[in-house]
Protein backbone atom coordinates (compact mmCIF):
# COMPACT_ATOMS: atom_id res chain seq x y z
CA UNK A 1 0.00 0.00 0.00
CA UNK A 2 1.48 3.32 -1.02
CA UNK A 3 1.36 6.55 1.01
CA UNK A 4 -1.56 8.00 -0.98
CA UNK A 5 -3.70 4.90 -0.39
CA UNK A 6 -2.76 4.85 3.30
CA UNK A 7 -3.74 8.53 3.59
CA UNK A 8 -7.04 7.94 1.74
CA UNK A 9 -7.98 5.07 4.05
CA UNK A 10 -6.97 6.90 7.24
CA UNK A 11 -9.18 9.80 6.12
CA UNK A 12 -12.18 7.47 6.46
CA UNK A 13 -11.82 7.67 10.26
CA UNK A 14 -13.84 10.60 11.61
CA UNK A 15 -11.91 10.98 14.88
CA UNK A 16 -9.30 13.70 15.31
CA UNK A 17 -6.77 14.62 17.99
CA UNK A 18 -7.10 14.45 20.90
CA UNK A 19 -9.44 11.49 20.42
CA UNK A 20 -7.78 9.68 17.53
CA UNK A 21 -5.77 6.64 18.54
CA UNK A 22 -4.43 5.54 15.15
CA UNK A 23 -1.12 7.02 14.01
CA UNK A 24 -0.48 4.67 11.11
CA UNK A 25 -2.16 1.98 9.06
CA UNK A 26 0.28 -0.90 8.55
CA UNK A 27 -1.88 -3.59 6.90
CA UNK A 28 -5.42 -3.90 5.59
CA UNK A 29 -7.35 -6.40 3.50
CA UNK A 30 -10.76 -8.09 3.58
CA UNK A 31 -9.77 -10.24 6.54
CA UNK A 32 -7.87 -7.89 8.87
CA UNK A 33 -6.37 -4.53 9.71
CA UNK A 34 -3.25 -3.65 11.71
CA UNK A 35 -2.79 -0.13 13.09
CA UNK A 36 -0.13 1.53 15.22
CA UNK A 37 -0.43 4.19 17.90
CA UNK A 38 2.02 5.76 20.35
CA UNK A 39 0.45 7.08 23.55
CA UNK A 40 2.08 10.47 24.00
CA UNK A 41 3.08 11.56 27.48
CA UNK A 42 0.88 14.66 27.17
CA UNK A 43 -2.40 12.79 26.41
CA UNK A 44 -5.36 14.60 27.98
CA UNK A 45 -6.31 11.73 30.30
CA UNK A 46 -2.96 11.06 32.04
CA UNK A 47 -3.05 13.89 34.61
CA UNK A 48 -6.18 12.42 36.18
CA UNK A 49 -5.55 8.68 35.59
CA UNK A 50 -3.73 8.36 37.99
CA UNK A 51 -1.90 11.45 39.39
CA UNK A 52 1.77 10.62 39.79
CA UNK A 53 1.40 7.10 38.31
CA UNK A 54 -0.36 7.52 34.95
CA UNK A 55 -1.70 4.52 33.05
CA UNK A 56 -3.87 4.47 29.96
CA UNK A 57 -7.55 3.97 30.86
CA UNK A 58 -9.15 0.73 29.67
CA UNK A 59 -11.84 2.67 27.85
CA UNK A 60 -9.11 4.38 25.79
CA UNK A 61 -7.48 1.01 25.00
CA UNK A 62 -10.91 -0.26 23.92
CA UNK A 63 -11.35 2.85 21.78
CA UNK A 64 -7.95 2.22 20.16
CA UNK A 65 -9.03 -1.28 19.11
CA UNK A 66 -12.47 0.06 18.10
CA UNK A 67 -10.89 2.67 15.83
CA UNK A 68 -8.86 -0.05 14.10
CA UNK A 69 -12.05 -2.07 13.66
CA UNK A 70 -13.91 1.04 12.41
CA UNK A 71 -11.20 1.64 9.84
CA UNK A 72 -11.61 -1.97 8.72
CA UNK A 73 -15.40 -1.53 8.47
CA UNK A 74 -14.99 1.65 6.41
CA UNK A 75 -12.52 -0.17 4.14
CA UNK A 76 -15.01 -3.02 3.65
CA UNK A 77 -17.78 -0.49 2.93
CA UNK A 78 -15.49 1.13 0.34
CA UNK A 79 -15.25 -2.23 -1.44
CA UNK A 80 -19.04 -2.63 -1.48
CA UNK A 81 -20.32 0.92 -2.09
CA UNK A 82 -19.55 3.74 -4.54
CA UNK A 83 -17.01 6.21 -3.12
CA UNK A 84 -19.60 8.99 -2.87
CA UNK A 85 -21.75 6.81 -0.60
CA UNK A 86 -18.87 5.74 1.65
CA UNK A 87 -18.19 9.39 2.50
CA UNK A 88 -21.69 9.59 4.01
CA UNK A 89 -21.16 6.64 6.38
CA UNK A 90 -19.60 6.24 9.80
CA UNK A 91 -18.76 3.01 11.61
CA UNK A 92 -20.27 2.91 15.09
CA UNK A 93 -19.43 0.49 17.88
CA UNK A 94 -22.37 -1.71 18.90
CA UNK A 95 -20.99 -4.45 21.15
CA UNK A 96 -17.86 -4.85 23.30
CA UNK A 97 -16.22 -7.67 25.22
CA UNK A 98 -12.60 -6.92 26.15
CA UNK A 99 -10.14 -8.37 28.66
CA UNK A 100 -7.10 -6.38 29.80
CA UNK A 101 -3.85 -8.16 30.56
CA UNK A 102 -1.16 -5.51 31.05
CA UNK A 103 -1.15 -1.76 31.64
CA UNK A 104 -0.18 0.67 28.87
CA UNK A 105 2.03 3.52 30.03
CA UNK A 106 2.72 7.00 28.64
CA UNK A 107 5.14 6.84 25.72
CA UNK A 108 4.26 3.24 24.87
CA UNK A 109 3.57 2.16 21.28
CA UNK A 110 0.77 -0.33 20.67
CA UNK A 111 -0.42 -2.33 17.68
CA UNK A 112 -4.17 -2.86 17.27
CA UNK A 113 -5.24 -5.79 15.13
CA UNK A 114 -8.82 -6.46 14.08
CA UNK A 115 -9.69 -9.73 12.33
CA UNK A 116 -13.14 -9.97 10.78
CA UNK A 117 -15.22 -12.95 11.87
CA UNK A 118 -18.41 -11.74 10.17
CA UNK A 119 -19.24 -9.01 7.63
CA UNK A 120 -22.77 -8.66 6.28
CA UNK A 121 -25.33 -5.89 5.76
CA UNK A 122 -22.81 -3.22 6.84
CA UNK A 123 -22.19 -5.02 10.16
CA UNK A 124 -18.76 -6.20 11.26
CA UNK A 125 -17.82 -8.53 14.12
CA UNK A 126 -14.11 -8.79 14.85
CA UNK A 127 -11.66 -10.46 17.14
CA UNK A 128 -9.35 -7.68 18.33
CA UNK A 129 -6.08 -7.52 20.18
CA UNK A 130 -3.65 -4.91 21.36
CA UNK A 131 0.05 -5.79 21.54
CA UNK A 132 3.20 -3.92 22.48
CA UNK A 133 6.43 -3.59 20.48
CA UNK A 134 7.73 -6.88 21.90
CA UNK A 135 4.49 -8.63 20.77
CA UNK A 136 3.18 -9.05 24.33
CA UNK A 137 -0.61 -9.24 24.49
CA UNK A 138 -2.03 -6.21 26.34
CA UNK A 139 -5.77 -6.62 25.68
CA UNK A 140 -8.05 -8.74 23.53
CA UNK A 141 -11.69 -9.38 22.87
CA UNK A 142 -14.58 -9.19 20.46
CA UNK A 143 -16.02 -5.97 19.06
CA UNK A 144 -18.96 -5.41 16.77
CA UNK A 145 -19.94 -2.35 14.80
CA UNK A 146 -22.00 -1.18 11.93
CA UNK A 147 -21.83 1.32 9.13
CA UNK A 148 -24.55 3.95 9.41
CA UNK A 149 -25.47 6.72 7.06
CA UNK A 150 -24.83 10.27 8.32
CA UNK A 151 -27.48 11.70 5.97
Amino acid sequence: MDAAERHRLLALLPQARPFRFVDDLLEIDREHVLCKYTFREDEFFYPGHFPGEPITPGVILTETMAQAMALHAMYLLSLDLPAAEVEHHRALLTDVHVEFRKPVLPGQTVYARSVATAWRRKKLRSEVELRDESDQLLASGTLSGMGVSRA
